[in-house]
């Protein structure tokens, strides 16, 4: 079995694309422009909201207007954060079972502080969670190691003995560089032009009910 388990959050651990797609088609209604689609949302979930704003707006950093649409749809978004938001379907017994077997798990991701322990407290998650790693606490980002470097020395594990899992060609890109074992959970927020292949994950996974087996929980049931 593994040290410990880490989750990436969005597209991983929980489905918030129900709560991204009605914030930014509120900030596009503010605008006076067109709604976007749901599939569309969901595809840019992981990108967090300066993607909303290119998708919804057609504006990229530096564009007049930018910073100020960037804000009030993260400003709407910190009110709204976890009205729709579930845990993805399954995800709740593999957190269960390794609650079960004393392995930590925890959270290392892309997705702010102010954004991420709010969320987790109202999915009722924040008293379960070890590690909570968000770019607030590292130098660089995902893709770098640094994160899934902390989270393994906070659970006094050894990362070649911990596995990532996560919906990003970045999560598994720094699951690898964090030599620890990779899973890419092709229920996630995943571009349509992505081949998720190409990111030589070492498994990959179409439901959450499948991480059991990897994790070799099913055998001590």
């Amino acid at each position: 079995m593994p040290d410990a388990v880490f989750f990436d959050l969005d597209g991983t651990l929980i489905d918030t694309a129900p709560d991204f797609y009605t914030v930014i088609n509120a900030t596009l209604h503010e605008a006076g422009r067109p709604p976007v689609t749901f599939s569309a949302v969901r595809e840019q979930v992981s990108n967090g909201g300066k993607a909303m704003i290119g998708l919804g707006f057609g504006l990229k950093p530096g564009d007049t207007e930018f910073d100020h649409w960037l804000n009030r749809f993260l400003d709407r978004y910190e009110q709204h954060l976890a009205v729709d938001t579930v845990l993805f379907d399954g995800m709740a017994e593999v957190l269960n079972q390794l609650d079960q077997h004393n392995i930590p798990w925890g959270i290392v991701t892309n997705k702010p502080t102010r954004f991420t322990l709010p969320v987790l407290q109202g999915l009722n998650l924040i008293d379960r969670i070890g590690p909570i790693i968000c770019p607030d606490d590292v130098s660089v980002r995902k893709p770098d190691p640094e994160g899934l470097l902390i989270a393994a020395k906070q659970t006094h594990s050894k990362p070649e003995k911990c596995i990532y899992v996560g919906d990003h060609i970045r999560d598994i890109a720094a699951g690898r560089n964090a030599r620890m074992t990779t899973i890419a959970a092709l229920f996630g927020y995943i571009d349509a032009t992505e081949n998720p292949q190409d990111w030589h994950a070492d498994h990959y996974i179409e439901h959450a009910s499948e991480l059991p087996a990897l994790f070799e929980l099913s055998k001590r049931l």
